[in-house]
């Protein structure tokens, strides 16, 4: 191992955008320690790259596994340096519609798994004053669907985690920050179920999310996971990482509506919000 080399922790590696970067961080010459749920595919790529890879069964809703998968790279590689918290599942269909063990389960991988891993790996990243969080979030993020409201809420949590974390850490000269993809050919498309039972009432909303399902093609995904890899590398690696990193024109164009769309909500009600302070107390404010 040379002194240049960095480790990568990558959740979710076994396809979509964490095994397009799996491979990119390891063909820089980097090490990874490739997790998923199932090792069929990690186990294929560290065969490819025997001596700077590492496939470990992990899922992130587990304890157990967490513990093993921050041990296997300490062990192997002597630490993390980059953590990238990409493991994540969907459930669509309206609020109202969707299971409570649905989405329960979804706020278990998407948000707790990644704050467990981020919690597990940062004592090691304190020790040595150095490491990178890198939490993927999504467009829905920030700017919310019917029919996706559990997983948009989700990455909503997970982004509000993020912001305070990188407040957090980037004093003692460690780093986060949020990936905010759009629609990327990952095959999502094959693994994203509807939850529940439709109700006539949302045919309009939900309901018509809901029936796209059924027609999704690789073609309606505009995002290139080799790219996108390409650029997350690229993001995370820099001295100064951003700490919001959209990818894909459709994020791009999303995020941009919802800020603009914001924007004219808050100019809007600013008199409104100043009308309800204590007389002179502005100045005072704790924040």
């Amino acid at each position: 191992m040379t002194e240049t080399r960095k480790t990568w922790l990558i959740t979710g590696a076994s396809s979509g955008l964490g095994k397009a970067l799996a491979e990119y961080v390891l063909d820089r010459g980097d090490q990874v320690v490739a997790v998923a749920s199932s090792t069929a595919a990690t186990t294929e790529l560290a065969s490819r790259y025997p001596q700077t890879a590492l496939a470990v069964r992990l899922d992130v809703t587990s304890a157990e596994d967490r513990a093993a998968g921050i041990r296997a790279a300490e062990e192997r590689f002597g630490g993390i340096d980059f953590l990238v918290n990409n493991a994540a599942i969907d459930f669509v269909g309206a609020l109202e519609e969707q299971e409570e063990a649905d989405y329960r389960r979804l706020f278990e991988v998407n948000f707790f798994g990644a704050v467990a891993l981020t919690r597990a790996a940062l004592p090691g990243m304190r020790r040595r004053r150095t490491g990178v969080i890198v939490n993927v979030s999504s467009m829905d993020g920030l700017a919310s669907l019917p029919a996706n409201g559990y997983y948009s809420a989700s990455k909503f949590a997970l982004e509000g985690f993020t912001e305070a974390l990188w407040q957090e850490i980037e004093p003692l000269g460690l780093h986060a920050m949020l990936i905010q993809p759009g629609s990327f050919r990952t095959g999502i498309e094959h693994r994203t179920k509807a939850s529940g039972a439709p109700i006539d009432d949302y045919e309009a909303t939900a309901g018509a999310f809901r029936a796209v399902l059924d027609r999704l093609t690789p073609e309606m995904f505009p995002g290139d996971p080799v790219k996108a890899a390409e650029a997350i590398y690229a993001a995370a690696t820099v001295p100064d990482p951003r700490h919001w990193v959209p990818l894909g024109s459709d994020a791009y164009r999303r995020i941009g509506a919802k800020l603009d769309q914001l924007r004219a909500e808050f100019d809007a009600g600013k008199d409104l919000a100043l009308s309800t302070d204590f007389p002179g107390s502005a100045d005072n404010a704790v924040l």
